[in-house]
């Protein structure tokens, strides 16, 4: 398999995403001929499975976050690349890991990397994209990108390892399924927005102001993507629905549901997700009490909470193309259909 050397992210019609992207196409551009050159290794295997997962698509929404939050604050360096790339790369690491944990054999409905190279090389080229991601940070030469994006790696972790006891676990609630999703996924979009702040050398209130912005649009954003692994929507797009629902994830649908439901409906859920005992006809099932429930419905609007507190971090920036164009993408996490 050849190395990939051109994974530009993908464009559909145009998004608030596309219109940030836009504004820090140089920057982005010069990230990704940063990942090409860190991802390369004199081991064969290390840049063809780590070029396969980058190539595989995704938006670049993290380091994206991170150009454009160093762009609202006024810096004028480099460093902020760097930073994206790093940002990428735990990210990249993460998905590695979390589909080997998943078992996961589709990664953005191709197959992922586990099951095109194995689950042994997964974890391995994962862990070598955490340290090169390291060594990027000590380049930069600023003791508080290290300790919060070291930190960020820590809690994400945490993240994970939190989802592995409360998976199967009818009874989580709602606090402990958003201590989850902190860890798991919004701590690194809070780490994202939070380094473009430190790199500009801004005061503490905007570099707060951004990681409160990037730790509720990543509530957001996971609350939706729960969402949508349940959506009919997902389904008429040609997308995989209920790979949640296979593995017993209990997301906040399956915590609104079980908690309104009565005992046959929770027996129910029960059986599914706690045995795994699942059926034909029982995806469908698990779809209709959500209906019933207004549980999708629910997760969304909390989704558009988190949503305004996030818009109302930015309210110590000065207004402009890329404030603007923040806020947009706001609304773009919570109405997607990806």
């Amino acid at each position: 398999m050849a190395v990939v050397t051109n994974f530009e992210p993908k464009r559909r019609k145009s998004s608030p995403l596309d219109d940030l992207t836009a504004l820090v196409a140089e920057d982005l551009s010069a990230v990704n001929q940063i990942i090409l050159d860190r991802m390369q290794s004199q081991v064969e295997m290390i840049p063809q499975l780590a070029g396969y997962l980058i190539a595989a698509g995704g938006k670049r929404l993290r380091p994206v976050l991170t150009l454009a939050a160093a762009n609202l604050c006024g810096y004028q360096g480099e460093h902020h690349r760097l930073l994206a790339a790093v940002v990428e790369f735990i990210h990249s690491a993460t998905l590695l890991h979390d589909d080997v944990v998943d078992e996961s054999d589709l990664r953005r409905g191709m197959a992922s990397a586990n099951a095109v190279f194995g689950n042994k090389a997964s974890v391995l080229v994962g862990d070598f994209l955490f340290s090169r991601a390291f060594e990027m940070m000590v380049e930069v030469q600023s003791l508080d990108v290290l300790r919060i994006l070291s930190g960020a790696s820590a809690i994400i972790a945490e993240g994970e390892v939190l989802q592995l006891r409360t998976t199967n676990d009818t009874e989580t609630s709602e606090q402990a399924y958003l201590e989850v999703i902190k860890g798991k996924t919004a701590e690194l979009f809070a780490a994202a927005c939070r380094v473009g702040a430190v790199v500009a050398n801004r005061p503490q209130a905007e570099e707060m102001a951004l990681y409160d912005y990037g730790m509720n649009l990543g509530i957001a954003f996971q609350l939706v993507d729960d969402v949508l692994d349940y959506s009919a929507l997902q389904a008429k797009l040609g997308k995989t629905v209920g790979d949640d629902f296979r593995e017993g994830k209990i997301t906040l649908p399956v915590v609104l549901a079980f908690r309104r439901g009565n005992d046959e409906e929770r027996a129910f859920w029960r059986r599914v997700m706690e045995d795994l005992d699942q059926k034909d006809g029982d995806l469908e099932q698990a779809q209709a009490l959500m209906a019933r429930h207004a549980a999708l419905k629910d997760t969304v609007e909390r989704a558009r909470h988190y949503g305004s507190i996030a818009r109302d971090s930015l309210g110590l920036f000065a207004d402009g193309p890329i404030k603007q164009a923040l806020l947009e993408v706001i609304d773009f996490v919570i109405d997607r259909d990806f």
